[in-house]
């Protein structure tokens, strides 16, 4: 008797995070992680929903490694269908068995069976890892689905013909965190609210003054005293208004990165910080045949609030 198979398929991969020691805590980024933890270990997804550069999956991420289990990282797009998600048949397992019991008599039986491949999310459920679905939104709600019962009734059902496999029974474990942007209007869905329900949504929006020089300070390298400017100079920015796309803490951190790695001190006596503010902030503004005028006017507003906060004490300090 010989018996043909197929190699098995092999699991697909996943993340394993510990606690990110560059991860900036605050009083303002700790108070979040502790309601997230809160919801999380009493069973509850949690989504966090802000504008871009608030930070949403760095958080995620680092609150998922708290909860000490395996990451499942999955990232929101158009084109993503359930079996994205849960998995589906792929391939076949090939049987065949030659009977010689007979001398005279040959007797061959051959059989297909589908071969079912997990994704990321079954194989969150069956082993209890923690989901991060970010940008979950820009999926579309069908592909989303899926996700109703494993969260509510902690049972996913799968895409099978096999009745004996055709649902995963949620780990105790598993956990998720969802993400999103609601300022966003391209390729992006309304979350259903079937969905909506079930998710404890946490409202994000940019960190206050402090968390921002920390975090820019943390990731840049550059002097405190001159984080400061820096931070103040696009904090400036942000509120004047005079933007089609918010400067956020990605920009600080821009600005701040470059003129460490180059020497640069934050000063007006040095053009080239002047030029990398103006690099990076004018980048927000859009950029048209027919807007020339506001963007001169828009520039003549970035020099002058670059102006105001290097009119400070460190220079005559320093000098």
């Amino acid at each position: 008797m010989t018996v043909v198979t197929k190699p098995k398929a092999q699991p697909r991969a996943f993340i394993s995070l510990r606690s990110s020691v560059d991860f900036v805590v605050t009083s303002t980024t700790s108070e979040i992680i502790d309601r997230a933890l809160g919801y999380l270990r009493a069973g509850f997804p949690v989504h966090f929903r802000g504008p871009a550069g608030t930070g949403k999956t760095t958080l995620a991420l680092h609150i998922a490694a708290q909860l000490d289990r395996p990451v499942m990282l999955m990232v929101g797009d158009e084109q993503l269908t359930s079996s994205d998600l849960v998995g589906e048949q792929n391939g076949y397992r090939y049987r065949r068995v030659v009977d010689r019991y007979i001398h005279s008599v040959v007797k061959y039986e051959e059989d297909a069976v589908q071969n079912w491949v997990d994704n990321r999310l079954t194989t969150a459920c069956r082993e209890g890892f923690t989901l991060v679905y970010d940008e979950f939104t820009r999926s579309r709600p069908e592909a989303n689905n899926v996700l109703l019962a494993a969260l509510e009734e902690r049972v996913l059902v799968l895409p099978t013909s096999n009745g004996a496999n055709a649902y995963v029974k949620v780990h105790p474990d598993f956990r998720a965190i969802f993400t999103s942007n609601p300022q966003e209007y391209a390729g992006v869905h309304d979350a259903p609210d079937a969905l909506s329900d079930r998710l404890v949504t946490m409202d994000l929006d940019y960190y206050d003054r402090p968390t921002e020089i920390s975090i820019t300070a943390s990731n840049s390298g550059l002097d405190l005293a001159e984080v400061e400017r820096v931070v103040d100079i696009v904090r400036e920015f942000r509120d004047s208004g005079e933007y089609d796309q918010a400067p956020t803490l990605r920009a600080c951190i821009m600005i701040a990165r470059v003129s460490a790695l180059q020497g640069i001190r934050p000063s007006l006596g040095d053009k080239r910080f002047v030029q990398i503010c103006l690099d990076v902030l004018e980048s927000k503004t859009a950029y048209t045949s027919k807007n020339r005028d506001r963007r001169t006017a828009q520039r003549k507003m970035l020099v002058q609030m670059i102006d105001h906060h290097m009119a400070h004490p460190l220079d005559a300090e320093r000098v």
